[in-house]
């Protein structure tokens, strides 16, 4: 059916039709088409050209409405029929007044918006949809559902009560309204598309409204949840707090210079005036910032201040920052005490420590290589600094810039593999994943598809000479991703999704974490698409040895063995850490922690781990930075969530992890998603570390409970690891032969099963013995020998893998403590 509508004439057509004499004009429709010249349309290269009727001519050159546009309205149709489907289970399933509202709700605003569908494919003479066309197969031209709830799902819910159907209902119903909005916007990239302005204003309140919607589910979806950190205040300085078998000993605000003190929370200005106004009780209008420049214009990216990265040394700690970093001295509890704060802006700002020297990794292109805080405006600049500065730090007051490595793409991450060895050199991996800096600023900064110079798809190889740290260089630029049979350079995931409800995942051009394990000589690389280990036998020439992929993965993050090298997590940055993706209805295994064995050099994947508590919008949260608690006999893992908080977590049993500890505070607004959390947290000599974004540092403790008990605590702390830590070095710790020790691994053995009361009460009776031959040196000789007879006792217990290694080790420890008295 052809329409007034498809056949309208131009602004220009209509101004020379009207300004014709009207004999002229009716003369000018009159006319016989066999007067007119013919309408052709040449064909492709080789083929013939046809003629065309005028009414053809007109169709091709249509823009009232596409195929895209009527595909939409066919799939919409269906969409809005399963969500009134669901609505319709609400009333014999559920008294909750929230989710009978939203029932209510979608019931008139979805109906209305169907007969509204079914009138404008109607007027445009196009084929009704049927509303019932998601309970079996599509046509071709209806865009796929996004969001659509299986037969399975449906099933589900319609045979579920109580809370069970609320908390389903609103999942599945948040992820049909996010279908719904994703559609939209998936006909919007189209060409020509949605150029009718009705439905054009129809997508616009389509989205409006179910991003509303969503907003209110989400928030009573967190109220179903008996999880503390689900629903926990707002407030920068003041938000709500969940705790649980955790001690909060220390918590810090950045030191003075790294903020902004006239909006310390990184507030958008339009926020800021209204906190300052509900603060003062003063209408808005009456509001101005002290700093004036601030009235019309955002802060420059100088003006970043976020906390990242944290390295150890002896009783130092060095936090990085956008801006710099800041020197810390640990007094005998951990308590950090700033000792000097060093400013030199460049972005990133991932720190490691190497005897005296700190190296520092800089990406952003504001950053100079003078330190300085006018950053550079040209494109090209001998100022410039992207890569890895060296400073010496020998006096902790003092720091001093000694070197400074430029690479192509900066330096988003560092890895310490070796040195200084016999040479007086340091070996370091750096992995840049910004973008190529042109050859004119740096030679050899190829970006060029095809070119097999390519700085893409490549990791550098730094050589620090300890004695002359100017000297630092580039020796190599291995192509660590290239196909081992052809050489070309893009050799593993080429980035999109895995297949339908899967993961888009970024290309495999970069690392952005890789983490060495020397001893093992092993590296874990968590390299955009894919999970790798790599050979580093040689560390300037790391080869691959297995690469993994995962359908729900978007970038690969991170990677942290566990302590003897067996295992490996590695962590999914969905959102690029910036949105919300710890929400009630999002996946479990995306944005999360994936967990793989190492099994005769292969990767094996045992499962995904994902903090349990929904988050609200206003928290960015996905799985970010984190390491091993040495435990003895255990893999527990602390990990930050950005402002999910940190988790604590076993992963003993590689199939099945399970969380034991955790902090969280609320969001930074109750309004905006601002930028915060816990970027960072590490165990350092008995206490964990944590590095948040916008509000400082926080140390916590481990406290006993049903998950970890006292002498596991005890024993962690006494770990030897060797005096520093590194982010992305790991070495093997190790603990010393003390009764402590050995109780936890008792402790741990009493777990499994494995004691009977009988040798339970004679190895405490040895231990307490053994502590008092010690202190009074008598009896030793008798104490010694019954530690070597438990142990070769404790040698001999049945049980599956993990209790035999403990019970092995318990033996290795007593003997250990017998030689101790003996000696």
């Amino acid at each position: 059916m052809k329409t007034l509508v498809r056949r309208r004439l131009s602004p220009t057509q209509l101004f020379l039709l009207c300004s014709l004499p009207l004999f002229l004009a009716a003369t000018v429709f009159a006319q016989d088409a066999t007067q007119q010249p013919k309408i052709v349309q040449p064909g492709a290269p080789g083929q013939d050209t046809r003629e065309l009727t005028a009414d053809e001519a007109i169709d091709i050159a249509d823009t009232g409405y596409t195929a895209d546009d009527v595909a939409f309205m066919r799939g919409m149709i269906p969409h809005h029929q399963q969500a009134l489907e669901m609505a319709e289970l609400v009333g014999e399933r559920t008294n909750r007044p929230e989710i009978v509202e939203i029932a209510g709700r979608i019931e008139a605003s979805q109906a209305d918006e169907i007969a509204f569908m079914q009138g404008w494919l109607e007027a445009r003479g196009e084929k009704p949809a049927d509303p019932m066309a998601h309970h079996g197969h599509h046509g071709h031209d209806m865009p796929k559902m996004d969001g659509m709830a299986t037969p399975e799902q449906m099933a589900e819910l319609a045979n579920s009560k109580a809370t069970d159907f609320d908390r389903l209902f609103l999942e599945l119903m948040i992820r049909h309204h996010e279908g719904a909005i994703t559609m939209v916007d998936d006909l919007l990239e189209q060409p020509g598309s949605a150029y009718d302005p009705v439905l054009y204003d129809f997508t616009s309140d389509v989205k409006n409204d179910q991003n509303a919607e969503i907003e209110r589910m989400h928030a009573v979806l967190r109220s179903l949840s008996d999880d503390p950190r689900a629903s926990l205040a707002a407030g920068f300085r003041n938000a709500g707090t969940a705790i649980s078998n955790l001690e909060l000993v220390s918590e810090q605000p950045k030191p003075v210079g790294f903020y902004d003190p006239a909006n310390p929370a990184g507030l958008p200005l339009s926020r800021l005036k209204e906190v300052l106004a509900e603060e003062r009780g003063e209408p808005i209008s009456e509001i101005e910032l002290e700093d004036k420049d601030m009235e019309d214009e955002e802060r420059s990216p100088l003006l970043s201040f976020a906390n990242t990265d944290m390295a150890f040394a002896g009783n130092t700690l060095i936090t990085g920052n956008y801006h710099g970093y800041n020197i810390y001295k640990l007094a005998n509890e951990g308590v950090p005490s700033l000792l000097s704060s060093i400013v030199c802006p460049g972005g990133q700002g991932d720190v490691s420590i190497v005897g005296d020297l700190l190296l520092m990794s800089a990406q952003e292109t504001r950053g100079r290589l003078d330190c300085g805080l006018q950053g550079i405006s040209e494109d090209v600049s001998d100022e410039r600094f992207r890569g890895l500065r060296i400073f010496d730090i020998s006096d902790l007051s003092r720091p001093r810039q000694v070197g400074a490595v430029q690479t192509c793409r900066g330096s988003h991450t560092h890895s310490v593999v070796s040195g200084p060895g016999d040479d007086g050199k340091i070996i370091v991996y750096n992995s840049g994943t910004s973008s190529i800096r042109p050859e004119e600023e740096l030679a050899g900064c190829i970006d060029v598809p095809g070119d097999s110079r390519n700085a893409l798809f490549r990791i550098d190889v730094i050589e620090i000479p300890v004695d002359d740290p100017s000297k630092a260089r580039i020796v190599d630029s291995p192509a660590v991703f290239a196909d081992e049979k052809t050489g070309e350079l893009a050799g593993l995931w080429r980035g999109g999704d895995h297949g339908d409800g899967t993961q888009e995942t970024q290309v495999t051009d970069e690392c952005h974490d890789i983490t060495v394990f020397p001893s093992a000589k092993l590296a874990a690389g968590a390299c955009s698409g894919n999970g790798i280990i790599f050979d580093i036998s040689d560390p300037l020439k790391p080869k691959r040895l297995d690469v993994v992929q995962d359908k729900g993965f978007a970038y690969w993050h991170s990677a942290t063995f566990n302590n003897d090298g067996t295992k490996v997590i590695f962590t999914d940055e969905w959102g690029g850490g910036g949105r919300p993706r710890c929400r009630a209805w999002d996946p479990l295994d995306w944005g999360a922690d994936a967990i793989y064995d190492i099994v005769d050099g292969e990767l094996i994947y045992r499962s995904h781990y994902k903090m349990p508590a929904p988050q609200s919008e206003q928290e960015n949260c996905v799985a970010h930075n984190g390491s091993i608690i040495p435990v003895p006999g255990r893999d527990i893992f602390v990990q930050s969530w950005y402002q999910g908080g940190i988790s604590v977590v076993d992963f003993t049993d590689s199939a099945n992890p399970e969380e034991i500890a955790y902090f969280d505070r609320g969001p930074i607004d109750s309004e905006e998603m601002i930028l915060g959390g816990y970027w960072s947290s590490y165990w350092y000599n008995g206490r964990i570390y944590a590095t948040e974004i916008s509000r400082g540092l926080d140390v916590f403790a481990l406290l006993p409970s049903e998950h970890l008990t006292e002498n596991e605590i005890a024993a962690a702390a006494l770990a030897d690891q060797g005096g520093v830590f590194n982010p992305q070095q790991q070495f093997p710790v190790a603990w010393p032969a003390e009764p402590v020790v050995a109780r936890a691994y008792i402790d741990q053995l009493k777990r499994n099963d494995m004691l009977s009361a009988e040798m339970e009460q004679e190895l405490t009776a040895a231990l307490n013995q053994s502590e008092a031959a010690l202190e009074s040196g008598k009896d030793i000789r008798g104490v010694a020998k019954a530690l070597k007879r438990l142990a070769r006792d404790v040698r001999k217990l049945d049980g599956d893998a993990a209790a035999t290694n403990r019970a092995e080790a318990l033996a290795a420890t007593l003997t250990g403590i017998a030689e101790n008295l003996a000696g």
